[in-house]
């Protein structure tokens, strides 16, 4: 507890900048919760009965809980740079992950309009606490694109106690600088996003929670960190620590289904913050995961009903839980309407009052939140590597590297009949259409270097 207590004090003396731009009553304040590799079928609302989640699952029975939402991409980065642009991630350079091995001095270009240089520009406090995985050098910290206030990591996933990421670099930073602070990762960055919101309680403020959780690691708060130090600095301060093996088997299983439980009560500390401060009714609070579950057999990880998995184009590698709350505005209610992560943005921006510097991709959702009225028919696309996934209402092609397939998803949602022999005309129209969408989002930029 002193640790935790310690961490909120040093949150605190973070400070956001803007003024609002609109009155602060007409603004309502935005918490994002973002689950690592949470399967479509790991909440109890989503069919789980291997998994406990009653704090997201009592948000999705008074909330709108989508059973056709989707991320951008099938693995992190793809989908986070999606969020902060509204765009497909494609347009600004990231077409996949950002790694510290290929990717050490590159990133999302900070020319970029971000959610949260929108949300700031519109008088929002704007705070960050968890996992960016949108550029390791601090050319891109979340500080140089919108964001007044971050702690956590930049990497693809830390040791939650170590903060070592994978490839042996310390990951643990408060704005632009390496930090040491002991304690059980997640529980921290609750402790900082709690700070956050008592801090900003009488303005506008959006804050964004990308827990590291359920990704490896698998570490629940009662393990021991497994990875050390091999690479770059070293941050003055730090004790040493004993590693053990990473987990295998039953206990790695073990230590899943307590990173996703530990994670549903993250979920809950937050809600029962803005409790306290009196802000539910001014507070939209949305929660999604990034991509789909790893749905590796026993760990216990389940994408539900879905074929495939994380970094597949299978609905099990993209569609994900899209969970919508807001006490008085968001009636409760389950919709089958299709959305993506890079919808938030134009979604929050409309709520905020403000216009994006550049067209999104992704539309509006506050049809479906306030009149029930999804978004109008259009086409939409996922691309991995030289595969692609094009949606056209239920329909769904495939387009892989030795074949193509064809799905009504409606009907078909575990993907198990492919029509492509059955409808040829079909086939051939959406190819046509995907080819078009695909060279109009992908262009030959790269990441962009850093200085």
């Amino acid at each position: 507890m002193p640790d935790r207590i310690a961490f909120g004090f040093l949150c605190a003396a973070l400070v956001a900048a803007g003024t609002a731009a609109v009155p602060a009553a007409e603004q309502p304040n935005i918490v994002l919760i973002m689950a690592d590799d949470l399967g479509y079928g790991e909440l109890g609302c989503y069919g789980s009965r291997v998994f406990r989640t009653p704090r997201i699952d009592r948000l999705a029975a008074s909330g709108l809980r989508l059973t056709d939402f989707h991320s951008n991409g099938v693995v992190c980065s793809p989908t986070r740079a999606a969020l902060m642009t509204g765009r497909y991630q494609q347009r600004c350079g990231i077409d996949g992950v950002v790694t510290a091995k290929r990717h050490r001095d590159a990133g999302m270009a900070i020319t970029e309009e971000t959610l949260a240089d929108l949300l700031a520009r519109a008088g929002y406090a704007t705070g960050i606490f968890g996992k960016w995985h949108l550029g390791y050098s601090v050319a891109y910290s979340p500080t140089r694109q919108g964001f007044a206030e971050f702690s956590g990591f930049v990497s693809g996933n830390i040791d939650l106690f170590s903060r070592v990421d994978q490839e042996g670099w310390y990951d643990w930073w408060r704005q632009r600088e390496l930090v040491v602070q002991p304690g059980y990762a997640q529980h921290l960055l609750t402790d900082c996003g709690i700070a956050f919101i008592q801090r900003h309680r009488n303005e506008p403020f959006f804050l964004y929670l990308p827990y590291p959780a359920p990704h490896y690691p698998y570490q629940g708060p009662d393990d021991r960190p497994n990875r050390k130090i091999r690479r770059g600095p070293v941050p003055a301060g730090l004790p040493a620590f004993e590693t053990v093996p990473a987990l295998k088997g039953g206990d790695a299983a073990r230590a899943y289904r307590v990173m996703v439980e530990d994670l549903d009560t993250q979920v809950g500390r937050i809600v029962d913050a803005l409790d306290a401060c009196g802000l539910r009714e001014q507070t939209l609070v949305v929660f999604c995961s990034d991509n789909g579950g790893i749905a590796r057999p026993g760990l216990g990880g389940d994408n539900g009903p879905l074929r495939g998995r994380k970094g597949q184009l299978y609905e099990g590698g993209h569609r994900v839980a899209g969970i919508f709350h807001w006490p008085g505005r968001i009636t409760a209610a389950r919709s089958a309407a299709t959305a993506l992560t890079f919808d938030l943005l134009p979604t929050f921006a409309e709520l905020a009052g403000v216009e994006p510097t550049r067209p999104p991709d992704g539309v509006s959702l506050t049809g479906l939140f306030f009149e029930r009225r999804p978004p109008a028919p259009r086409q939409l696309l996922w691309l991995s590597g030289a595969n692609t996934a094009f949606r056209e209402g239920p329909w769904k092609l495939l387009m892989l590297q030795d074949r193509l397939e064809l799905y009504n998803v409606e009907a078909d949602l575990a993907e198990r009949e492919n029509l492509a022999r059955r409808d040829p005309n079909r086939l051939a129209r959406m190819a046509a259409a995907a080819r078009a969408l695909r060279t109009a989002v992908r262009g030959d930029v790269a990441m962009r270097s850093g200085s």
